[in-house]
């Protein structure tokens, strides 16, 4: 209930003092709540109790509502719709209930000043017309007003009723004394409370920031977009729309869009997926189209697509691919390595094979298929020696031991062991003392065939071990008194060990999992290491048991190299892959490097500083960066440097070793064109 019209309209005015609310005194009432006096124009006050005020209520009640049903029937309509209409709504009847004429402010005034009932008639809305409350309402809005019960008759404050006898009784409901903990702060709560607080200071907990909706919204939205449109759970995609038309699908388009009969021709031979779907054509008027041939076919197409193809909404991350790539440390900062052409060493007339540097730095021996051993002085590029072997040397390797200027070279099926000549004559008449052989050694303890043969090669004043099949690879053990050399058959002695003092050879294996393809000594422990096709095998040779089985995962390795720390491995293989192995990591590859598109012919580690190299077919060589930390928990480090061109093909074949100079940063590559070159910083 609410105040008539022209009492609000009077409230903001100061037309008569008369004008007052409901608490100034326009009813009385007294300490007895039971007692309401109204001052009403030619009426005394008297007090009536609450049967007298019911029907006295009763009789005098104006109000249309206690008797005729409300007279609109909009039900829950808002009134505002109607706010620019005649009428506010329809009677039982379905006839429109028409606006009355409203009362202005000086109408209001006097009507509320000739009658003093006036201020209990208030306005009704909803049916458009004043009700005037009675004595009992008014009494109700008075006690409302004052904070207390609507009605008088009940009472706030009852008294107790207690509804359990405690008289003559032996136990009573509880004798328990009150806790001491209901008196006293909680120290768990407590506790618990500083444990919160310490995580909001934090940042442990975070609270939910509320979301800021944005006030951006699109000027020429449709109403039913995806962003003011959604469904409760999934998010509503609509449908792709097809494209608009343009000017080539008019009935009539202009000439310039109409093509002719060359090019409507031309079409029949491209391509389906290349030939235009739609090919233009001119009429004289839109009622001579004809029916589209395709649309029930289009629109049937479309509609499976919608059903069979769900849409879904992917989110799109947008990334740079160059935060991607590890951060990798300059070129500057990681130099010196080679990069440059310095010299070149030319002199045999065949592609050479295999080249290798004495420890000092000083010498370079190199072995070619013209059959002939050469050895170089790095400094100068002058050729030193040359000895004709009369067979294509396929590999060659120095001793390591500075006081042994011994070099191994495979010639042919076997291996010869030949003096070197460089050095003084002190360290020249000792290696020619340790080639001095008597008479041939022979293993024949068993009564079986030897697996070598150590006889004297008189023309070079050298040995040469014959072995039952032709040898691939020889390899010295850092001391200079072991080697090994490899023959690539599937029997045990397909690895054997020789020892330079004793001219001694055995098979230490009795068998292994594939051919093998290489064998190399480890740099300061008593470890060998054997690559076969598919696997590099590690084995302790004082206790002579295999330790460590590195799978490769490569279709076929064809070189090993050791890092003078002895813990890691690299492998190249004839897919033109390297595998780098931590043999303290796992068993398998550290990291697989794809750098070459030909078989890689040789890989190597520098002794001294933290480079790699691979050589290749593809007449390239390339330059690595490999640093190995002390600490255990930190990988090993690998940067590509350079790619080393310069050499020539020569009947499908490249660069077929490399090596790395002992002291210096330098490379030296053999190639098939017969070239040897030195690479510096």
């Amino acid at each position: 209930m609410g105040h008539s019209d022209g009492e609000h309209e009077i409230e903001g005015d100061d037309l008569s003092a008369d004008d007052s609310s409901w608490s100034d005194g326009v009813w009385s009432e007294d300490d007895d709540e039971d007692s309401l006096s109204f001052e009403d124009s030619g009426e005394g006050s008297g007090s009536v109790s609450d049967a007298d005020s019911d029907e006295a209520a009763a009789e005098e009640s104006d109000s249309s509502e206690d008797e005729v049903a409300p007279r609109n029937t909009v039900g829950d309509v808002p009134l505002e719709w109607y706010k620019d209409e005649e009428h506010i709504g329809y009677d039982i009847d379905g006839r429109k209930i028409k606006k009355r004429d409203r009362e202005g402010r000086i109408e209001a005034y006097l009507k509320n000043a000739d009658d003093a009932k006036n201020w209990r008639k208030i306005y009704d809305e909803y049916n458009d017309e004043e009700v005037q409350i009675t004595k009992e309402e008014a009494k109700i809005i008075s006690r409302l007003l004052k904070g207390k019960t609507p009605h008088a008759n009940v009472d706030p404050y009852p008294d107790y009723v207690d509804w359990f006898e405690y008289e003559d009784k032996g136990h009573p409901l509880s004798s328990a004394p009150e806790p001491k903990r209901r008196f006293v702060p909680s120290k768990w709560e407590q506790k618990k409370v500083v444990k919160l607080v310490r995580a909001i200071r934090n940042g442990w907990i975070k609270f939910d920031k509320p979301k800021e909706e944005s006030n951006l919204y699109l000027l020429w939205g449709d109403e039913n977009d995806t962003a003011d449109n959604k469904r409760h759970g999934l998010s509503y995609i609509p449908a792709p729309k097809p494209n608009l038309p343009g000017h080539e699908e008019s009935y009539n388009p202009s000439v310039e869009y109409v093509p002719t009969q060359e090019e409507i021709d031309s079409y029949q031979l491209m391509y389906e997926e290349d030939r235009p779907k739609f090919i233009p054509k001119r009429f004289e008027s839109l009622r001579s189209v004809p029916a589209y041939e395709k649309a029930l076919r289009e629109g049937f197409d479309r509609c499976l697509d919608l059903y069979l193809c769900p849409r879904a909404r992917k989110k799109r991350i947008n990334i740079d691919p160059e935060s991607l790539k590890p951060k990798l440390p300059s070129k500057k900062d990681l130099r010196p390595y080679p990069k440059t052409c310095y010299l070149e060493f030319k002199g045999h007339t065949s592609p050479v094979k295999s080249i290798s540097v004495e420890t000092t730095g000083q010498w370079l021996a190199s072995g070619s298929c013209d059959g002939t051993i050469r050895v170089w002085e790095v400094e100068t590029g002058r050729c030193l020696k040359v000895w004709n072997v009369g067979g294509d040397v396929r590999h060659i390797s120095w001793n390591p031991s500075p006081d042994r200027p011994i070099l191994a070279a495979i010639v042919g099926h076997d291996l010869l062991l030949i003096n070197a000549e460089v050095g003084s004559e002190e360290v020249q008449m000792r290696a020619k003392e340790l080639l001095e052989i008597g008479e041939m050694a022979q293993d024949d303890t068993d009564g079986k065939k030897p697996a070598v043969r150590w006889m004297k090669h008189e023309k070079l004043d050298g040995i040469t071990l014959i072995h039952h099949k032709a040898v691939s690879t020889v390899d010295w053990h850092f001391k200079g008194d072991y080697f090994t050399t490899v023959v690539p058959s599937g029997d045990t002695r397909a690895v054997l060990l020789h020892q330079l003092t004793k001219k001694h050879s055995h098979h230490p294996f009795r068998k292994l999992p594939g051919l093998p393809v290489a064998a190399t000594f480890h740099p300061s422990q008593k470890m060998f290491f054997v690559a076969t096709k598919k696997f590099v095998q590690v084995y302790d040779l004082q206790k002579a048991q295999l330790v460590k089985k590195l799978e490769s995962g490569l279709r076929e390795i064809s070189s090993i190299s050791i890092h003078p720390g002895g813990d890691n491995v690299i492998v190249g293989s004839k897919d033109g892959k390297l595998c780098w192995f931590d043999t303290d990591l796992s068993t398998r590859p550290y990291k697989t490097l794809k750098v070459h598109s030909k078989d890689i012919t040789n890989v190597t580690f520098h002794r001294k500083y933290p480079l790699f190299a691979s050589s290749s077919e593809d007449c390239t060589a390339y330059v690595c960066h490999g640093m190995v930390y002390s600490d255990l928990n930190q990988n090993p480090l690998i940067v590509p440097l350079e790619i080393l061109r310069g050499h020539s093909s020569s009947d499908g074949r490249g660069v077929l070793d490399c090596k790395f100079h002992p002291k210096q940063p330098w490379l030296f590559t053999a190639g098939a064109d017969s070239v040897i070159r030195l690479y510096c910083d």
